[in-house]
């Protein structure tokens, strides 16, 4: 692919939207290339959760039988590599990698993820997918009827508590210092019998990223078995920033009903353009992707 390869469709990024959209065009007859680099974010959770037929397999597999299925359409294409630069305009983009390959394509389609920033805390990353959690509709089940903790502070731990409250009555709200919230939130968070620890956490004891206590720097602990936190996350690629694309308040990609970003004949796709991680979320984005990709190609020939 050193040769200015042409494509209809170039794909950065493929896991779940990414490999969705190949499927869509690989279907419509398209020629596509997928450029992945292989660093997906949920790569150390243990088992996905609702997405019909798979639930509870490994991520890694279904993303191996998605891959397999795809790749049976002759006209999809797929390089292990980092794409390291995007350039040209509609129907005429170049795109380079970082081993120097070179391919270009008509239309790119960005489904390259977040990227998660990980607090400064011993154990976290380690933790991170299996038992400190983002979603409770992801990993909620598993942790049912257990001594649950919230790593959160500000007005929005009201809100959290109420939602994890639904899965387990055993919530303790952990603010990691001093609260910054108002006696309201206090109060009402008290009277659902959701406690409030103010203490500044200094480590997590884990086994294999299996959480069983929280330190604290005033040398106490807490036993536990869950701990749902939201860390600040940054795109996983930032190619689309520097071509133009325009993000939201939270940080996403901004797309319209036809996951075109503003830049013409760029689109995106996952989540590096809603909150919501599911695999069945972004493998349905990555489908309208395709489809609209599709037709937008038919309208232009």
């Amino acid at each position: 692919m050193k040769n200015d390869s042409p494509f209809e469709v170039i794909i950065v990024g493929g896991s779940y939207a990414g490999l969705s959209a190949a499927l869509a065009l690989g279907r419509a007859l398209r020629n596509v290339f997928i450029i992945d680099s292989g660093d997906p974010c949920n790569k150390q959770t243990p088992h996905s959760h609702n997405f019909l037929t798979r639930d509870g397999e490994t991520p890694a597999a279904i993303a191996e039988a998605a891959l397999k299925q795809v790749l049976a359409y002759p006209t999809v294409t797929i390089l292990k590599d980092k794409v390291t630069q995007v350039t040209g305009t509609n129907n005429d983009f170049t795109v380079e990698t970082e081993s120097g390959n070179r391919a270009k394509a008509q239309k790119i389609l960005f489904a390259t993820g977040v990227r998660d920033i990980m607090p400064p805390i011993p154990g976290f990353a380690e933790c991170w997918g299996i038992s400190v959690i983002h979603c409770p509709y992801c990993h909620g089940y598993e942790y049912r009827g257990q001594k649950t903790g919230i790593l959160a502070n500000g007005e929005t731990v009201l809100e959290m508590g109420k939602l994890i409250r639904h899965w387990t009555e055993d919530v303790t709200i952990f603010t990691n210092g001093a609260a910054t919230f108002d006696q309201d939130t206090r109060e009402n968070s008290l009277a659902m019998n959701i406690v409030i620890n103010e203490h500044e956490i200094q480590s997590i004891r884990h086994d294999r990223g299996y959480l069983s206590q929280l330190n604290f720097t005033n040398n106490t602990s807490e036993q536990l078995t869950a701990l749902y936190a939201r860390p600040a996350f940054v795109q996983h690629c930032t190619i689309p920033l520097e071509l133009g694309c325009e993000i939201n308040e939270k940080g996403h990609l901004k797309v319209d009903e036809m996951q075109k970003t503003n830049i013409p004949g760029i689109y995106a796709a996952g989540d590096n353009t809603i909150m919501f991680r599911g695999i069945s979320m972004v493998t349905a984005a990555g489908t309208k992707a395709g489809a609209m990709m599709n037709f937008e190609l038919i309208h232009e020939g």
